[in-house]
Parts: structure tokens; C-alpha cells; sequence
């Protein structure tokens, strides 16, 4: 009986420190919905290493994933870019997930391309 109420106990102290846990996980999750500018690219592409010189040279918060060498993060931009109805065949990097939103380069345009991700990140 003694053992069967201290696990009791044990069970209850310990359900109340995983409580206490819970707003610990969620500033974590607030830092991430933070940080909402995530660039695809290739250390190879000059329109990335551009991109990543302007987001800098702009004191811009970006995560950059290379997707040539991070097939994680390269499988993550296909499926975004699958949801976002954009064709596979079509795609010029780098590309950006502004807040959900994807931008594409437009190598005609990257100037233009450029200037669009500063006017969305208003």
C-alpha cells in the first residue's frame, strides 16, 4: 500500500513538472513562426549566393538551405511547391517561402525578383 501511494505521488509531482514544460515548448515554437523567411537554393547558383548577399546586405533574418547537398530540405521545397500548383519543370532557384507564400526567381527579372522580396517582407 505505502509503494502504490508514493508512486501516486511521484505520478502526480511528475505530471505537473510536464506541465510546466508546456510554455517552455511553446516560445520555442514562437521563435520558429519568427524566423519566416526560408531560402532553397545552391551554394553553385550565383542567383542564390545574390539572394543571400541582398537578404544580408538588407539585414534580413533568412534560413538558407542548400538543396543540392540537404535532400530533407530538397524534398520539403518539392512538396511546398507541389501544394502551391507550381510545375516541377518550371522551377528556377533559389526559392523563397515567404510566411507560407513562394516566390520563384525569375531569371528575366531577378532584379524585380529581388525587389518583390523586400516589398513582401513589409
Amino acid at each position: 500500500m505505502r509503494i502504490f501511494v508514493l508512486s501516486f505521488v511521484f505520478a502526480l509531482i511528475g505530471q505537473g513538472a510536464y506541465s510546466q514544460t508546456k510554455p517552455v515548448d511553446s516560445v520555442a515554437i514562437e521563435s520558429v513562426k519568427t524566423n519566416k523567411l526560408i531560402v532553397y537554393g545552391s551554394d553553385t547558383c550565383h542567383y542564390c549566393i545574390d539572394t543571400k548577399s541582398f537578404l544580408k546586405e538588407k539585414n534580413m533574418v533568412f534560413t538558407y538551405y542548400d538543396v543540392d547537398v540537404n535532400l530533407e530540405k530538397q524534398n520539403e521545397m518539392i512538396v511546398k511547391l507541389q501544394k502551391a500548383g507550381i510545375s516541377l519543370d518550371a522551377i528556377s532557384l533559389p526559392i523563397v517561402d515567404l510566411n507560407g507564400k513562394l516566390i520563384m526567381n525569375n531569371v528575366a527579372d531577378f532584379d524585380g525578383f529581388l525587389k518583390k522580396l523586400i516589398e513582401k517582407t513589409k
